[in-house]
């Protein structure tokens, strides 16, 4: 395992785009070290790995795939038994939403022939809208920042989707928001997942050219943009207003758990 303290990677082959949310400015400090990651699936977790991803002691994994996703033979997280994993299924009430499609990871030549890339860059923008206003989405999100604050939950915690970066990506986002990180800030950690996750993606864009199919033509789908957030926080804004109205009217969460949130995950300057 490499633990790179500047950019907060922690360097996993078999769990890509894996990074510690610790060390990010927020109000009155910065997100506290050790204590929540973001991830792609560890339904693949293996080898040497394994005892490296048990010494990040995180003993709480938030899986926000689909049913779909997470059905398959092998596609189950693979964490120690002693790690308690709580499925909050975001899209159950739209599993055709496009942060979840399987066919390109199944056939991705086949898929390339069925789309068009602005196509897929619109589509991907509507999906980021569904994480903040989609019903399943506001109750698997609600169950997500309340379990992080729960007193008696104890060691660290890690979130994840199939590829770490659209579920994922706004889990972060909102978890950030709400301890004060920067636009800047937590643009620069959603865009990170384009580095971080290219030892999943480059070989799938390696073989759909192989294939002679445009490798432009799926990357949109492979990787996040800024358009991607921007749909997501004006979704927010267009219907609750800021983050506290999000948190408050769209997730339930209380002014005394947001003050625990904060409390809980941020490292005081």
């Amino acid at each position: 395992m490499t633990t790179e303290p500047l950019d907060r990677r922690v360097v996993l082959q078999s769990a890509p785009n894996l990074r510690d949310l610790g060390g990010i400015p927020v109000t009155g400090g910065a997100v506290r070290r050790g204590e929540l990651y973001r991830s792609a699936t560890l339904a693949k977790l293996a080898g040497d790995d394994v005892a490296s991803f048990a010494e990040l002691d995180v003993t709480t994994v938030y899986d926000l795939r689909t049913a779909a996703e997470r059905g398959g033979e092998g596609d189950l997280d693979n964490v120690p038994d002693t790690t308690r994993v709580v499925w909050l299924d975001v899209l159950a009430d739209n599993a055709q939403n496009a942060a979840a499609t399987g066919l390109l990871l199944v056939d991705p030549v086949a898929f390339a022939a069925t789309v068009d890339r602005e196509a897929i860059i619109g589509q991907m923008e509507e999906a980021n809208r569904n994480f903040v206003s989609l019903p399943s989405a506001i109750a698997s999100y609600r169950a997500f920042f309340l379990d992080l604050i729960d007193a008696d939950r104890t060691g660290a915690a890690l979130f994840h989707c199939t590829t770490g970066k659209d579920r994922t990506g706004w889990a972060a986002t909102a978890f950030l928001l709400l301890l004060g990180a920067s636009e800047a800030d937590i643009l620069a950690d959603y865009l990170e997942t384009n580095v971080d996750l290219a030892p999943m993606t480059d070989p799938i864009l390696a073989f759909v050219a192989s294939k002679g199919v445009d490798p432009e033509l799926i990357r949109p789908l492979l990787g996040v943009r800024e358009s991607y957030l921007e749909a997501a926080l004006d979704e927010l804004r267009t219907r609750f207003g800021t983050i506290e109205d999000y948190a408050r009217d769209g997730l339930g969460l209380t002014d005394e758990q947001l003050a625990a949130l904060r409390e809980r995950f941020t490292q005081p300057a």
